[in-house]
């Protein structure tokens, strides 16, 4: 997993401003055999560039390829775009995803089919090659039936108009797109029509959220590399940092547990391994950020990306030597666990 990495960061003049050149000249922009691959893939750029939204460019366009397209492709729409940068658009302006109240349309005209509405926050969509657009195709009794359509990015009607980022996933990039009736044709519906919310966009939430986890992964080994190489030598830090390399090796393990059915076809929706490993990298967060105050741990952004050290540079301070412990201190005359 490696090898890709380090000829992307080559061929890439700034990963941190846009970590898209140079991936295709490293054979990253081709299809994933597994969600395994994608997932460490994924872990292996936040390692190496400290930037989790890298992480998320790169296995964001993998994963919608693989979910959408190659889950309920036909042989002519893989052919077509497995290997093409592709954006899922479901949310919209003030609703975000909520299946009551999304209001954009498709409806059939003769053998095609025309789309119009909004959608919001976007992600990878500024640079997709085609966006695959979830729309209301039937209505009844109330209840909304929708379907996704592949819409390429030079349709007649589509547009895509920047959206603010989110600074901690820098430089993942979202937009908003208005599709003013955009006309497809009749292949471009992808999977059944009228069943695409509950078959193909709520599961793809949980398969984020089980692949995503190894992109914390990524963050944490970046984290542990750096408190490593940076600390001056201590005991007490040697024995916080062996808890903390402990906790990660466990994470890891919950991560592939995790990951490893979407391989086989299963998608845990509400796995409660998952809201573990939430609750799991919580606790390695508050303790990389205890073990930063043991020597005060400063971070100070670089003004230009360049790896290593990567986006941030570290250094430590040596602390004084009658520090107080971060842990409360043990009455007089308590017995200490070894002699209970």
């Amino acid at each position: 997993m490696v090898e890709p990495v380090e000829a992307w960061l080559v061929r890439c003049p700034d990963p941190a401003t846009d970590p898209i050149p140079g991936m295709a000249e490293a054979g990253l922009l081709a299809p994933c055999a597994s969600y395994r691959e994608i997932a460490a893939i994924k872990a292996a750029l936040v390692e190496r560039t400290g930037l989790l939204g890298v992480g998320g460019v790169w296995g964001g366009l993998q994963m919608v390829g693989r979910w959408f397209i190659g889950g309920f492709g036909t042989d002519a729409q893989k052919a077509a775009w497995l290997g093409k940068i592709a954006a899922v658009a479901i949310s919209e302006p003030g609703v975000g995803a909520h299946p009551k109240r999304l209001t954009t349309r498709a409806e059939r005209i003769g053998s095609s089919w025309r789309i119009t509405g909004e959608k919001a926050w976007t992600s990878n969509g500024p640079i997709a090659d085609v966006l695959i657009v979830l729309a209301i195709t039937a209505e009844e009794e109330g209840r909304k039936h929708y379907s996704m359509f592949l819409v390429p990015r030079d349709t007649a009607g589509l547009t895509l108009k920047d959206m603010p980022g989110f600074h901690a996933l820098r430089p993942s990039r979202h937009c908003q797109v208005v599709l003013d009736g955009c006309t497809v044709p009749g292949d471009a519906l992808l999977g059944r029509g009228g069943l695409a919310y509950a078959h193909m966009a709520m599961p793809f939430r949980d398969v984020e959220d089980a692949v995503g986890t190894f992109g914390m992964l990524g963050a944490f080994r970046f984290l542990l590399k750096r408190l490593r190489l940076e600390a001056e030598p201590d005991n007490e830090r040697a024995l916080w940092l062996g808890g903390l390399v402990a906790l990660t090796a466990v994470f890891e393990a919950a991560a592939e547990s995790v990951v490893a059915p979407l391989d086989r076809g299963i998608v845990d929706m509400g796995s409660a391994t998952l809201v573990g490993l939430r609750l799991l990298a919580v606790e390695i967060v508050r303790l990389i950020a205890l073990i930063g105050k043991l020597p005060c741990l400063q971070v100070r952004r670089s003004r230009r990306w360049s790896p290593p050290p990567g986006p941030a540079a570290i250094r430590w301070r040596r602390a004084p030597r009658n520090r107080t412990p971060p842990w409360p201190a043990r009455p007089a005359g308590t017995p200490s666990s070894r002699a209970a």
